[in-house]
């Protein structure tokens, strides 16, 4: 069975040749895999939290006991204010968080390479990168493909250029769009929600990264240090994605082949 041939683009959008996708393009769609290995690797930069095991109990409160009509709960000595137990004013909380919690997901490692290739493959399968809410519509295949040359972009009026000449621009404009974000989070240093825009992969950086940083929702990163919250950032697999020839060919050699 011979495997599938896309397009490779150079810097003008034009086409330069073909290259056939390695065995890593061939694996099947896991979602729950890849939803799996996202929030194990999401829930290892969670900072544990803990409170004081003394909080609400610094007090002299004691109860007064039976007999005077009102309920035997500990009560400061002026005032006769309840203190000390959950449910008054500084009083101690119920169940609070401790540090001792074990809030790190662990994956087995077949599972998160799974994930990792699937991701990968996800890139070029049109209708998930379209259900992610990528701009793919004027794009005649994917994945996109680009010669190497457009590693040493160096600033980022080239690296528009590059990104209109190819047609994935309006979707950079898509993920520049902020929202303001629902609830308590907006007065806690997360006000805005912005989108994913196109993940660009590449066997070495020659200045690439520094070209693509001022662009908002753009990530650049190289083949070898690729991981599947790139590729799903939210656990959505799909996110549109440029990978240089020499990237796509090194795949089969990183990463062994298509999962079975």
């Amino acid at each position: 069975m011979s495997r599938r041939t896309v397009p490779v683009l150079n810097k003008a959008g034009e086409t330069a040749g073909e290259i056939e996708l390695p065995k890593v393009f061939e694996t099947p769609f896991r979602p729950d895999v890849i939803k799996r290995a996202v929030l194990a690797a999401q829930s290892h930069r969670f900072q544990p939290q803990g409170r004081d095991p003394r909080a609400g109990k610094r007090t002299t409160a004691e109860s007064m006991g039976s007999g005077f009509g009102i309920a035997r709960v500990p009560r400061l000595k002026e005032g006769r204010r309840a203190a000390f137990i959950v449910g008054v004013v500084g009083g101690r909380a119920a169940f609070p968080p401790i540090t001792e919690k074990k809030i790190k997901k662990r994956i087995n490692k077949k599972e998160k390479r799974l994930a990792l290739l699937s991701g990968i493959a996800a890139t070029a399968d049109k209708d998930v990168v379209s259900r992610r809410g990528h701009i793919v519509e004027s794009l005649k295949a994917l994945p996109l493909v680009v010669e190497d040359d457009v590693q040493t972009l160096q600033k980022t009026k080239e690296m528009k250029d590059f990104l209109m000449k190819i047609g994935v621009w309006k979707d950079v404009l898509r993920g520049s769009k902020t929202k303001i974000r629902a609830g308590k989070g907006k007065m806690r240093g997360r006000r805005e929600k912005g989108r994913k825009g196109p993940l660009i992969i590449v066997a070495e950086d020659l200045g690439i990264s520094k070209a693509g940083g001022n662009l908002p929702g753009v990530d650049v990163v190289e083949v070898k240090r690729l991981n599947t919250e790139l590729l799903a950032p939210g656990a959505h697999a799909g996110r549109l994605t440029i990978w240089t020839r020499s990237a796509v060919s090194s795949l089969d050699e990183l990463y062994g082949g298509r999962e079975e």
